[in-house]
Parts: C-alpha cells; sequence; structure tokens
C-alpha cells in the first residue's frame, strides 16, 4: 500500500470515529441492526474484537465476515450522512 493510500484509510478511520462519537454508538447499532438486519452477537463480536470502539465496529464487521462489502459501502454512506 502506498503512502498516500495509508494516509487516506488513516483520515477515513478518524472521520468515521468522529462520526461515531457525535451521533452515538446506539444510532450506530440500531442502523446495523434495524436496517441491515446485523445480529446483536455479530455487533457483540465485533465491539469485544475492537476494543469497545464503535468507530471501528464497521471495518470490524467487514474483517471478520460479518457483513459483506456492499453493506459496509452502505454502512459509510450511513455515517456520512450523519454529519449533516
Amino acid at each position: 500500500m502506498s503512502e498516500k493510500a495509508r494516509l487516506a484509510t488513516y483520515l477515513y478511520k478518524k472521520r468515521i470515529k468522529l462520526a461515531v462519537k457525535v451521533m452515538g454508538k446506539a444510532q450506530l447499532i440500531d442502523y446495523l441492526q434495524g436496517e441491515l438486519a446485523i445480529s446483536h452477537s455479530a455487533i457483540a463480536l465485533a465491539l469485544r474484537h475492537g476494543e469497545q470502539d464503535a468507530g471501528q465496529l464497521p471495518l470490524v464487521l467487514w474483517q471478520y465476515g460479518l457483513v459483506t462489502l456492499e453493506q459496509l459501502n452502505l454502512i459509510f454512506d450511513w455515517l456520512q450522512a450523519q454529519q449533516i
């Protein structure tokens, strides 16, 4: 991965963390369960492995195969829309 790609990834992760802090972990979890039908146990597993950092939750869900790439993109789109 190039330095530019690493920086872009880092900045995007920071943006996600900020969005989650602003809107709250509960809203993100409500969206995951209500709109994407992600199970409570999948979210709990991701939170444990993400060291309780909800900003990492979407990526951890994807890394563990608990959401598809399409769902991950929907999550990112939703997070971005919440920052209005």
